[in-house]
């Protein structure tokens, strides 16, 4: 059986490997890396980074525009937590043993992350235009199918000592979701929510020509505008709004732990 395994194993590696292979020669390298210009769009790009506009006003935008993307990121996550942790309960089971709504729920929950954030928004545009609320919802619905997904699969496989203690003293399964799941899952599905936070805020950067402002829109007008410079000072504010949920995910794991 180990020898099966192995060959298997073997096999997959090769086909990568050809795989792999094959994507390299089929690339069209016949144009080149680079247009005629790149070159020195890269210099000028890299050598703003020495020199970043660190002007009062621009300071002032940046700070303004990153508490708008921060808002917007919380504001995604808060809706995405409610219906991504609905659709884990039925997911999951727990709350309800039936086969048809775990996998009515399990569908759904794939369905909502099988579609990228960007063809949301493109749907949204579509719907209502260049409007906030069809961004905010565009990045909602997929986190949705991210968090239902790890929240389900946490719930599955928290220990199953206290849930039968709990059955065994007539806990109802309302009860027993309270005060057997929950607190065994809880510190994993935080986690996952502030690194899906994370996400949310790189994604509302990304998502800024569908009407979501904020710091990605800033940086979008600058390079517009070859302001390199004030590129990179926007840039170190959003590293440094990466570095805050970080350090401020790491602080709140520890007191829950």
């Amino acid at each position: 059986m180990k020898t099966s395994l192995n060959e298997r194993r073997h096999i997959l590696t090769l086909i990568l490997l050809l795989v792999f292979l094959f994507s390299l020669f089929a690339i069209d390298h016949e144009k080149g890396i680079m247009h005629s210009g790149g070159w020195a769009t890269l210099q000028r790009l890299f050598t703003s980074l020495l020199q970043p506009d660190f002007s009062p006003a621009l300071l002032k935008l940046a700070f303004k525009s990153s508490l708008l993307t921060f808002a917007y990121a919380l504001l995604t996550i808060s809706l995405a937590l409610i219906s991504g942790f609905i659709l884990a309960i039925f997911a999951s089971g727990v709350l309800f043993p039936s086969k048809l709504l775990q996998t009515t729920a399990r569908a759904i929950l794939g369905f909502l992350r099988a579609i990228h954030e960007l063809i949301w928004a493109w749907f949204f545009v579509a719907a209502v235009g260049l409007n906030p609320i069809g961004a905010i919802f565009s990045l909602a619905i997929p986190y949705s199918g991210y968090l239902g997904k790890i929240f389900a699969d946490t719930l599955q496989t928290v220990s199953y000592k206290p849930i039968a203690t709990l059955t065994e003293n007539g806990a109802t399964p309302l009860q027993l979701l309270i005060y057997g799941y929950l607190p065994q899952a809880f510190p994993m599905m935080l986690s996952y929510t502030m690194y899906r936070l994370e996400c949310a805020i790189r994604s509302s950067s990304v998502l800024s020509f569908v009407g979501l402002g904020g710091i990605g829109m800033q940086i979008q007008l600058s390079l517009q505008d070859l302001r390199y410079d004030q590129v990179w000072t926007f840039l170190i504010f959003l590293v440094a709004m990466i570095i805050f949920i970080d350090r401020w995910s790491y602080a709140v794991r520890k007191r829950v732990k």
